[in-house]
């Protein structure tokens, strides 16, 4: 009966913590959205690649994406599952290089970094919007929304599979096989929308600076993996998943980004008459 209690006690005790990560992670997601918004101008908020039919026609495609998926998605996606699993297997011995001294102590998997953790992913963001509103860039108002994008529906996936799963963090537990145990460790949230907002950065904009890009984009995802594994707080086959799960959603924005055609026809009065233009964005 008291080992009963003790376990349900426990099993409340991180549930608590879950949800102060999570209502910290959610502010600070809430928040680089309704920034991302601010810095875009009235005319951009106004371009169809930001309305709300838009959003909700991209969710939509997102969640029933397999439903299309053809034998490349389903080979990729076969592929990502043996990573993740080879990675599993090796789960135990990436822990016990990581977690010592401090790090080795089982704290209820406490995640005591979470926003700093997120702080670079979210600077991408930020700063990509900032230098649109500074240069005045359609493009990089369209970028930006892309980036917010792309992290919403990762990290919604995410959190959705987490709370499935339940796997109990490395530094709950020194088994990698706890699962269904309340927990949020798989796939890493933050490693998922470091890979998606990071890989969309990277092959965004034109070919000029790509290698630039690659080299912040997929840095900040790497190292978002890493510390997320060496602070403990994520196993090696939970950054894997993430990985997995942020560059699919990063290719599907980018799909949707390529495939629009934005046209718009504008009438101007002139002496004697009206001008009109039209002018289509095809690339």
């Amino acid at each position: 009966m008291l080992s009963l209690l003790s376990a349900n006690t426990r099993r409340l005790r991180r549930r608590i913590q879950y949800a102060q990560v999570l209502k910290g992670t959610s502010f600070l997601a809430t928040a680089t959205f309704c920034a991302a918004i601010s810095l875009l101008p009235i005319g951009a908020r106004a371009d169809e690649s930001f309305s709300v039919k838009s959003t909700l026609e991209d969710t939509k495609l997102y969640f029933t994406a397999p439903l299309r998926w053809d034998e490349e998605d389903w080979i990729a996606f076969g592929g990502a599952l043996v990573a993740i699993g080879a990675a599993h297997q090796f789960d135990e011995q990436v822990r016990d290089h990581f977690a010592t001294g401090s790090k080795a102590v089982l704290n209820g998997g406490q995640d005591k970094n979470s926003l700093r953790d997120a702080a670079p992913t979210v600077a991408l963001i930020a700063g990509t919007g900032l230098y649109a509103a500074f240069i005045r860039d359609s493009d990089g108002y369209r970028e930006t929304w892309a980036l917010v994008e792309a992290g919403v529906l990762s990290g919604t996936t995410a959190e959705v599979l987490g709370l499935a799963a339940g796997r109990e963090r490395p530094d709950a537990t020194t088994s990698p096989n706890q699962w269904r145990q309340g927990g949020d460790s798989f796939p890493s949230l933050h490693v998922s929308t470091a890979f998606a907002i990071g890989t969309v950065f990277a092959e965004s904009g034109n070919d000029e600076y790509r290698w630039i890009r690659r080299i912040i984009g997929y840095g900040v995802a790497g190292a978002t993996g890493y510390v997320r594994i060496n602070e403990n707080v994520h196993w090696l086959s939970d950054t894997v998943a993430g990985a997995a799960l942020g560059i699919a959603t990063a290719r599907f924005v980018l799909n949707r980004q390529n495939a629009e055609t934005r046209a718009s026809v504008q009438f101007e009065p002139i002496k004697n008459g009206w001008r009109v233009s039209y002018s289509m964005r095809t690339h």
